[in-house]
């Protein structure tokens, strides 16, 4: 499977909650950031994963655009769904991972954090 191949799998396990699927796709110490906070392990990521999977319903990524690059890949995204409030969900996103072995071990996502305030609200 090529780094595009990969990230398509990967996207396609988040959208259905299949942390099997997730797991099998990511090295077992994958670190995470969202808009260079913190990381999460691939744990905290997947317990975060079911948080939003759990409040957004019709959750689904849509417009991906993917390329490879010469340590992983890129995907720009349109995250979508509804609120628990009725409000749309619309966020874009662009992801940059790292693959070794096959398996993403390092991911990187950035979005417009005032785009994710509905969600926000949503999640806490």
């Amino acid at each position: 499977m090529d780094n595009t191949e990969l990230c398509e799998a990967l996207f396609v396990a988040f959208e259905k909650g299949d942390e099997e699927r997730i797991r099998a796709l990511c090295t077992s110490d994958m670190q995470a950031r969202q808009n260079n906070n913190p990381p999460m392990d691939l744990d905290s990521l997947l317990e975060f994963s079911r948080a939003v999977l759990r409040v957004v319903k019709d959750f689904r990524y849509e417009d991906p655009k993917r390329s490879n690059t010469a340590t992983g890949f890129v995907e720009e995204h349109s995250v979508r769904g509804v609120l628990p409030d009725g409000s749309n969900l619309n966020l874009a996103v662009c992801v940059i991972a790292d693959v070794k072995d096959g398996k993403v071990c390092h991911m990187r996502e950035y979005l417009d954090a005032s785009a994710a305030s509905g969600l926000i609200k949503a999640l806490s």
